[in-house]
């Protein structure tokens, strides 16, 4: 599987920084994190909903 290094995770950050710029990339981090935390919550949601309906008695 690929694992980056060093010198990857610091060609990703220049790319970065180059499309979004210092002053906009806390904005971009923040859109982020609230995006993967957004994601999650509906990936929990669905186990657990898939997880009730399995308990369910089936007739």
């Amino acid at each position: 599987m690929f694992n980056p290094g060093w010198g990857e995770w610091l060609l990703v950050a220049v790319v970065v920084l180059l499309l979004f710029g210092a002053k906009r990339l806390p904005e971009v981090a923040e859109s982020f994190g609230k995006s993967i935390k957004s994601f999650k919550k509906g990936m929990k949601e669905e186990q657990e909903k898939k997880d009730v309906d399995e308990t369910k008695p089936k007739v």
